[in-house]
């Protein structure tokens, strides 16, 4: 029965080998410190955070999410350790919340390794702190307790660590955040928390994973899976299978249940609890001949279908993020108990001769195998219903969620309005490398994008020609431009072209034949410092109207659309000035609708040290072609990101960009 704990109370562990799960609203940093019997922390070797996540029985996330898995095994903690105390934080410069008490209670839960929860932490009362002691495991005797703790620190990480004891906490401090700010410019952002997405969450059966008070008795997890996670609405749609529902332990190595002739596949998370279960959808009518199945995408009063998929998307891509993180752990799990059950029996001088030795290793390998094939089919078992879900969504994708091979896009038509977001490429995982989520950033855009064309962005581009390479970058990044083009309004996005040397002009040249861009591509020191200080006019501009609430002064001339810059072939061609500037719109303009796409190799551009990692931090790399840089928001898997390709001998590019100029041209732009 698992233990609800306040503030101040403990509880007995059970079992030495754990996981620590924290679930927030917001990303938050998650490390531990070792203290010795008197709570001392003996040095910087006893302390795991993102830069050093792993000590002898402890390991905790490289980056800063919205949810975390810390796995501690109490047993295997360095000599004279018998406290454990989990520390959060709130990353610093992130552009997120300064203080816990702007966000969500934070919850922890200490589970045993099948998932089963011992005991949780509702951390309440929070305000000003933007670092808390959540909560400790220490050693009494022979046994080992936990206690939530919940002290808070307005100081933050720096003061949180003096009051451990470590020496020159600043410093420390200083370097965990650092970490952590290099985790977040390789981190997907998750889709924003808000009222109205809680309400299609609701509307659509997904509850919270930090229930206020214990939900429902659900069906026994399986091993090492996650009891506890839930994540944006995920639907059901009319298909010949029968619903997933989670087997307990003794039915974690049976088969999935076979098709069935009729009844709706349920697309909710096998292992996901929820306060009460959702209604039965509707049933959608049966798709026309040569028409994709349209996806009941739940029944979220006044929400579009656009939003509903959304949301679907998301939630497929945190369904899929945990049933993997589940089976890593199980197998890993597995391969912890063979070694120990090896050490256990070739210690015992009895088993070293004759074939008991040979018996105990054939044992011990056989139980690994039948715990990681248990896992292996549960495993299979999620990615086939998401696999289901994936060949129902897809085809029923709008344009902007959809690849370039979708025929939705050869009917697309300019909309009237901006979408809720923007496909710019596929993510997947190696177990399963044909289940591809899609990639989407919410528009108007949060932040700009970097398409990486150094041959160390990954091992393909390493085998790769150069010029090859950087032709293939800005290949995608006017891709990346036509699709914004084609899913705003007409004149509402501009697109403005820097390439110093000219070397573009057979990528761009879409963009210029469609006359769809702000003007003729900048070449030279001089076309280079006119976009930049148009560009950077029109940020000060609308910042200083912002700030005094005066749209209505803006000069006429002025452009209030959305702009999107692309830069290629960085730094060529850019002085100190102007590198300058481009800092400057790609920190201050997202806000103000000024956006930055940029083609580069960063090796190009060592020469400027580290005054340009801040501009490396901001934007969101990805690569023109495949390559694991990316990492989810829940539990930090490194995802392949597959960019979006055109279909050999297409043209849908040229049909898309020919409907924009039309659209801008009935439109009088």
């Amino acid at each position: 029965m698992t233990a609800e704990l306040v503030r101040g109370q403990n509880h007995t562990l059970p079992q030495t080998r754990l996981e620590i799960r924290v679930s927030a609203g917001t990303p938050v940093v998650a490390g531990a410190t070792l203290g010795d019997e008197r709570g001392t922390v003996r040095g910087v070797e006893w302390i795991a955070h993102p830069g050093s996540p792993q000590l002898p029985g402890l390991e905790v996330s490289q980056q800063a999410a919205a949810d975390h898995r810390l796995a501690v095994d109490l047993e295997a903690l360095p000599a004279g350790a018998h406290r454990v105390t989990v520390l959060l934080a709130l990353p610093v410069g992130a552009g997120g919340p300064v203080r816990f008490g702007a966000v969500p209670a934070p919850f922890v839960a200490v589970t045993g390794l099948d998932g089963t929860e011992i005991a949780t932490f509702t951390l309440t009362d929070l305000d000003a702190e933007s670092a808390v002691s959540a909560l400790e495991l220490y050693r009494r005797q022979d046994a080992w307790k936990v206690r939530a703790v919940g002290q808070g620190y307005a100081g933050g990480l720096a003061e949180m660590l003096a009051d451990q004891g470590v020496t020159d906490p600043a410093a420390l401090a200083g370097s965990i955040q650092e970490a952590v700010t290099r985790g977040l410019a390789r981190s997907v952002a998750p889709p924003p928390r808000t009222p109205e997405a809680d309400r299609v969450r609701h509307a659509t059966g997904s509850a919270d994973h930090r229930p206020a008070a214990p939900p429902p008795a659900p069906e026994p997890p399986e091993p090492l899976a996650d009891p506890a996670t839930t994540g944006p609405a995920h639907t059901t749609q009319p298909h010949t299978a029968q619903p997933h529902t989670a087997p307990g332990p003794a039915a974690a190595g049976a088969s999935a249940a076979g098709p069935s002739t009729g009844g709706p596949i349920n697309y909710a998370h096998p292992r996901r609890q929820h306060a009460a279960p959702p209604s039965p959808p509707p049933a959608a009518p049966p798709a026309q001949p040569g028409q994709p199945a349209q996806p009941v995408a739940g029944d979220a009063t006044g929400w579009s279908m656009d939003e509903r998929l959304y949301n679907q998307i998301w939630g497929m891509f945190e369904d899929l993020a945990r049933a993997v993180a589940a089976y890593r752990s199980a197998v890993d799990f597995a391969e912890s108990r063979m070694d120990q059950e090896l050490d256990r029996a070739l210690s015992d001088p009895r088993n070293r001769i004759g074939g008991a030795g040979d018996r105990s290793r054939e044992a011990a390998r056989a139980k690994r195998d039948e715990l990681a094939s248990r896992a292996r089919e549960a495993l299979d078992r999620d990615l086939a219903q998401l696999a289901a879900e994936a060949a129902v969504v897809e085809p029923a994708l709008p344009a902007a969620y959809a690849g370039w091979g979708n025929p939705v896009w050869h009917a697309h038509r300019i909309p009237m309005e901006i979408p809720m977001a923007l496909r710019i490429g596929d993510l997947h995982l190696p177990e399963r490398t044909d289940l591809r989520i899609p990639l989407l950033v919410r528009l108007p855009l949060e932040r700009g994008m970097w398409v990486d064309s150094g041959r160390a962005a990954s091992e393909a581009a390493a085998l790769m020609d150069t010029d090859r390479l950087r032709r293939l970058a800005m290949e995608t990044a006017v891709a990346h431009a036509a699709r914004l083009l084609a899913v705003y309004p007409p004149g509402e996005f501009a697109v403005h072209v820097i390439d110093p040397a000219g070397s573009a002009a057979g990528p761009l040249a879409p963009l210029v034949e469609a006359g769809v861009l702000a003007g003729p591509p900048a070449a030279g020191p001089g076309g280079v410092a006119s976009v930049l200080a148009h560009l950077t006019r029109r940020v000060d501009l609308v910042q200083m109207a912002v700030r005094a609430r005066a749209a209505d002064s803006l000069p006429p001339d002025l452009d209030t659309g959305e702009q999107l810059l692309v830069v290629n072939d960085f730094p060529h061609g850019f002085d100190d000035r102007a590198v300058t500037q481009l800092r400057y719109l790609a920190d201050e303009g997202p806000a103000v609708g000024v956006h930055l796409l940029m083609v580069a190799d960063r090796e190009e551009a060592s020469a400027y040290g580290p005054v340009l990692d801040p501009l490396w931090r901001s934007l969101l790399r990805i690569t023109p072609v495949a390559d694991s840089h990316l990492a989810d928001p829940w539990v930090g898997h490194a995802w392949t990101y597959e960019p979006l390709t055109i279909p050999p001998g297409s043209r849908v590019l040229e049909q898309v960009l020919a409907a924009v100029a039309a659209a801008r041209r009935a439109a009088g732009r």
